[in-house]
C-alpha cells in the first residue's frame, strides 16, 4: 500500500472517530449544566435512570406544578432527590432555568443544595440533596405527625435565616417569589431547608421589578405581586409573615372559614385585641408545660411580628435581618 493510500485511510478513521465523538457529546441525554450550577460532578441520563429505579412510582416523592421528584441512591451511595420537569408545560423549561440560574452562586446551610442536573432538548432534571424528613407541610398537617412549639420556632428561625441569606447576603438579591410550607423541607436533624426556585427571579436591575404572569401561591402571595405584578424582597417578607401565622395557628391562609373580609391575617389582627387564645393551634395549648399565660404571651409577640411582615404597603414591612433578630430574642426569653 502506498503512502497516498495509507494516509487517506488515516484520514477517513479521523473523520469516523471525530464524528463518533460529537454524535456522543450532542447526545441530549448525556449533556448536562453541572457547570452552570458550579458542580464539579456531573450525571448522566443513564445514572439517573438506574439511581431512581427507573423513575419508578415507588420511589416518588411527589409531584408539583412542574414536574415529579424522585427519591434516588448515587452509585457513591449518596441519596439524593431527583426532580424531573414536565416539558410537555411551558413554564416547566422556564423553571428549570430559572432554578439553575438562581443557585449558581448560592451556599446557604438553610437552602437546599443542588449537586448537579441534567438537560437536554427533551428531558431536565434537577439532582438534589435527599431531605429525609420531607416538607414542613407534611409534618403540620398529616396524622402522626406532631411539631412542639420549640421546633416551630426553630423552624421559621431556619426559614428567616435563609431569606436573610437571599435578601441581604449575596451580591444579587434573590427573591424566592413562592414560599409555603410544601416548599421548605426537613433534613435528618429537622432542620429546615428552604427549596423550589422554580419561579424565583433575581433583581440585578434595581430593588423591585414588574412580572406579568402570576405564579405564586394563592393565600401566600403579597398584594402587590398578586395585583400589579411587582416583584421585590418585601413580597417574600409577606410569604413569609403568611407563614408564621399558620405555623402558630394550624390554619392555612386557603382554609374554608377565611371568606369575604375574613382572612387569616384579619382573623389575627382582631384576635390580638380580644384573646390569642382564640387562634392559636390547640395542639401547642395542650403540649405546654410552662404557666399557659407565659406560653400565650410568646405567641403573641410571634403573631405581632408575622403582622409586621404582612402590611399592605410593602416599604412598612420589617425586613428578614429584624425578623431572625426578634425570633431569637423570642426563643431565648421562651427558653430560659
Amino acid at each position: 500500500m502506498n503512502n497516498t493510500a495509507l494516509c487517506g485511510l488515516l484520514g477517513i478513521a479521523c473523520i469516523i472517530v471525530l464524528m463518533f465523538k460529537r454524535k456522543k457529546v450532542e447526545n441530549p441525554l448525556e449533556r448536562d449544566l453541572s457547570t452552570n450550577l458550579g458542580a464539579s460532578k456531573r450525571i448522566s441520563y443513564g445514572e439517573l435512570v438506574q439511581a431512581t429505579g427507573g423513575f419508578s412510582e415507588s420511589n416518588l416523592l411527589g409531584k408539583g406544578g412542574c414536574g415529579s421528584v424522585y427519591q434516588g441512591m448515587l452509585s457513591n451511595g449518596k441519596m439524593v432527590a431527583v426532580k424531573v420537569l414536565d416539558l410537555k408545560l411551558e413554564v416547566a423549561s422556564r423553571s428549570f432555568d430559572a432554578e439553575c440560574k438562581a443557585m449558581r452562586n448560592l451556599r446557604h446551610r438553610n437552602l437546599v443544595e443542588i449537586i448537579t442536573s441534567c438537560s437536554s432538548v427533551n428531558f431536565k432534571s434537577l439532582v438534589m440533596e435527599f431531605m429525609s424528613n420531607g416538607s414542613l407541610e407534611k409534618w403540620l398537617y398529616s396524622d402522626n405527625y406532631f411539631l412542639d412549639f420549640l421546633q416551630r420556632l426553630n423552624i421559621m428561625i431556619d426559614v428567616a435565616y435563609a431569606l436573610e441569606y437571599l435578601h441581604h447576603g449575596s451580591s444579587i438579591p434573590v427573591v424566592h417569589c413562592d414560599l409555603k410550607p410544601s416548599n421548605v423541607l426537613l433534613d435528618k436533624n429537622m432542620v429546615a431547608h428552604v427549596s423550589d426556585f422554580g419561579i424565583s427571579k433575581l433583581l440585578d436591575e434595581g430593588h423591585s421589578k414588574t412580572h406579568t404572569e402570576t405564579l405564586a401561591t394563592l393565600g401566600y402571595v403579597a398584594p402587590e405581586y398578586g395585583s400589579k405584578g411587582v416583584i421585590s424582597v418585601k413580597g417574600d417578607v409577606y410569604s413569609y409573615g403568611i407563614m408564621l401565622m399558620e405555623i402558630f395557628t394550624g390554619k392555612k391562609p386557603t382554609n374554608e372559614m377565611f371568606a369575604g373580609e375574613l382572612t387569616l391575617k384579619t382573623w389575627i389582627s382582631e384576635s390580638m385585641v380580644s384573646s390569642v387564645m382564640e387562634v392559636v393551634d390547640f395542639n401547642l395549648v395542650s403540649q405546654q408545660d410552662k404557666e399557659i399565660h407565659e406560653f400565650l404571651a410568646h405567641v403573641s409577640s410571634i403573631l405581632a411580628l408575622a403582622l409586621r411582615c404582612c402590611e399592605d404597603s410593602p416599604e412598612a414591612r420589617i425586613n428578614m435581618i429584624d425578623v431572625t433578630a426578634s425570633l431569637i430574642k423570642i426563643k431565648t426569653l421562651f427558653i430560659h
